[in-house]
């Protein structure tokens, strides 16, 4: 099996580019994972009896975490205790050869096993550690256990996320794992790159903050504040800035359709289906800023022309004329999708544990050297053998006193 993914690596775009990703759970383990995804050789590193905290979350089928299989994808496994002598030698084996590592434990704890970048910068001055935390490498918060809940929270986003009348809305899914695993997965690739473009190619450390990785997306909101003491507030579908936007219930019950009227265009477009040239030239829709002033009663006339009709068929006469609108899917629709089909969105990767599963595809698409699933997350410690025995060259005996001395 290695021999065939060294083989499929070999004509992906990060082939012979080697990361170490020794973190748990969300935010670094999927920037590896997005770097896996394009052919670098990742190994995943877990402790021998704990493994990585992923395993045991989210829903299960035959008792295995369906989130390991995709977040470990093309991840080649070892087991290896880091808090132990053995285990810290081995990894420093395992860096000389490395490009990245990538890591998640709070600030100070590496360095409390001579793991820090400064000790394995020693061994491989090339290294680019990417270190993700709750709030960064320094400042005051930087010891606080932090997870994506929180900087979904303190970065602003969970405040304007819901309803005027109700609690603010924390999101259903790992979104500030995600977005601080695609801002890590950039950052190591310009440190890579500032890396080869120096005479003495020196690598770096990586800081990547969930909460900043959050905070970053919410610029605009914070420029309001910077320049006009505005405090944006919840306003549920609706943008306090442009209308028409929202999602509107179908004829169906519980069957939704999103749209955006925000350009003029699409917005006089809209306006011309719903009510015919007299509502387009209504005089209190004429402008963005008069549909925001009548919001109400724009949002009641598109409400009443939804609910008669079902929502495809609403979808279908409002895209026929260039408004901008979709169904509002679950994920049972989104399997269905005859786009998400056509451009093989979704992917089925045979798996030895759980048969075929249907998993996302590589993103961003690269028109000439795109990336692929190779394979579903393997067993705990299911390439020790490979690399510690073929590529550090440790004989039987020695992995069997490593293993026995709960090294690995």
């Amino acid at each position: 099996m290695t021999d065939q993914n060294e083989d499929a690596r070999a004509g992906l775009p990060l082939s012979g580019v080697r990361v170490l990703d020794i973190a748990t759970m969300g935010a670094g383990p999927l920037a590896a994972t997005f770097l896996a995804d394009f052919g670098a050789d990742v190994i995943k590193v877990e402790h021998p009896e704990n493994g990585d905290h992923i395993r045991a979350f989210g829903m299960k089928k035959d008792g295995i975490s369906l989130y390991w299989k995709t977040i470990s994808r093309n991840k080649r496994a070892v087991t290896l205790n880091l808090k132990h002598a053995d285990g810290q030698d081995l990894l420093k084996e395992l860096v000389k050869s490395a490009d990245v590592v990538v890591e998640n434990f709070r600030p100070g704890t590496l360095e409390k096993w001579n793991l820090g970048y400064e000790d394995l910068a020693k061994v491989n001055p090339s290294l680019v550690m990417l270190r993700t935390t709750g709030f960064g490498q320094t400042g005051p918060y930087s010891d606080l256990p932090g997870f994506g809940t929180l900087a979904e929270a303190m970065s602003g986003f969970a405040s304007i996320t819901g309803t005027p009348d109700t609690p603010p809305l924390l999101p259903q899914l790992a979104l500030a794992d995600g977005v601080c695993g695609a801002f890590g997965a950039y950052g190591v690739m310009v440190a890579l790159h500032a890396r080869d473009r120096d005479p003495e190619k020196r690598g770096q450390v990586v800081d990547a903050s969930i909460c900043e990785s959050m905070s970053r997306l919410m610029e605009s909101v914070y420029l309001e504040y910077d320049q006009l003491g505005a405090v944006r507030q919840r306003h549920g579908n609706r943008l306090p800035d442009a209308a028409p936007r929202g999602a509107y219930e179908s004829a169906e019950k519980g069957k939704y359709v999103a749209l955006s009227g925000s350009a003029q265009p699409v917005a006089m477009r809209l306006l011309e289906v719903i009510g015919g040239p007299d509502l387009a030239a209504d005089p209190r829709f004429a402008t963005n800023a008069g549909r925001i002033e009548n919001i109400e009663e724009l949002d009641g006339l598109i409400a009443s022309w939804m609910k008669q009709r079902p929502r495809d068929e609403a979808v279908d006469i409002l895209r026929r004329h260039q408004v901008a609108a979709g169904p509002v899917y679950d994920v049972a629709d989104l399997f269905a999708d005859p786009h998400y089909k056509a451009r093989e969105a979704l992917v089925s990767i045979p798996d030895p544990d759980l048969g075929q599963l249907t998993v996302h595809n590589v993103m961003p698409r690269l028109s000439r050297t795109d990336g692929k699933v190779l394979f579903t997350g393997r067993d705990k410690g299911a390439d020790n053998g490979d690399v510690y025995g073929r590529e550090l060259g440790l004989d039987a005996a020695r992995l069997d006193a490593l293993r026995k001395a709960g090294a690995i």
